[in-house]
């Protein structure tokens, strides 16, 4: 791979993970709720679902799914219904209000464990057919046909992880300074309430999704 075709794939990949969608939403909501660095194993998981998406689309099982309708609509369907789920989930989230006992508490959402934060994230970008569909479109420009496949799709997949990596902590970080702004159990059920439904309208908006998009 030569530098140009590198470093346009560079700045690509900072439009693709600074632009709003359920990644950037699940680290902003488990920055708020947990703090950065309980985030990080959220931000790991989402980096595992992003890598499975960037191998199926290169290895052109992407192109497959594009091709069969069947396919496309389980795959649309199960990420849907998982966004409406974590969305739901997160509406529905319980509070340490035992924070309040202490000098200028910060009242805390109680965090899942480090495995179902990972999963949580997986999940999230591994059924979400847009990616499929941006990887399948944005991939082949990027990799050559005269040089071996799997080199080309590691040096592309390191780059787009490193780079989402930041991004995504930066979001989470950017959420975790209003911490300060949520003292209290009535503040903290509006924000999980806030990016619950975030989360099931981008859920509710994959069932529109159309191969061809």
């Amino acid at each position: 791979m030569n530098p140009h075709t590198w470093f346009t794939f560079f700045a690509a990949c900072w439009l693709i993970a600074i632009s709003p969608g359920s990644g950037a939403v699940l680290s902003m909501s488990h920055g708020l709720s947990y703090g950065v660095k309980k985030t990080s194993a959220t931000i790991a998981g989402l980096q595992i679902g992003l890598l499975l998406i960037l191998f199926v689309a290169g290895a052109g099982v992407g192109s497959i799914l594009l091709a069969s309708e069947t396919m496309f609509t389980v795959v649309k369907t199960v990420g849907a219904l998982y966004l409406i789920y974590l969305g739901l989930s997160q509406w529905r989230a319980k509070v340490d209000t035992c924070a309040l006992q202490r000098p200028e508490p910060t009242v805390r959402a109680t965090p899942p464990s480090v495995r179902k934060r990972m999963l949580l994230g997986f999940m999230t970008n591994a059924t979400n057919p847009k990616g499929i569909i941006f990887m399948v479109a944005v991939l082949p420009q990027f990799i050559s046909a005269d040089g071996p496949l799997l080199p080309q799709l590691m040096i592309l997949a390191m780059t787009m992880c490193t780079v989402d990596l930041m991004v995504m902590h930066g979001y989470a970080f950017a959420a975790s300074t209003m911490q300060g702004y949520f003292r209290d159990a009535r503040a903290v059920k509006k924000q999980n309430r806030f990016f619950g439904g975030v989360l099931m309208a981008v859920g509710t908006a994959l069932f529109f999704v159309k191969r061809g998009a």
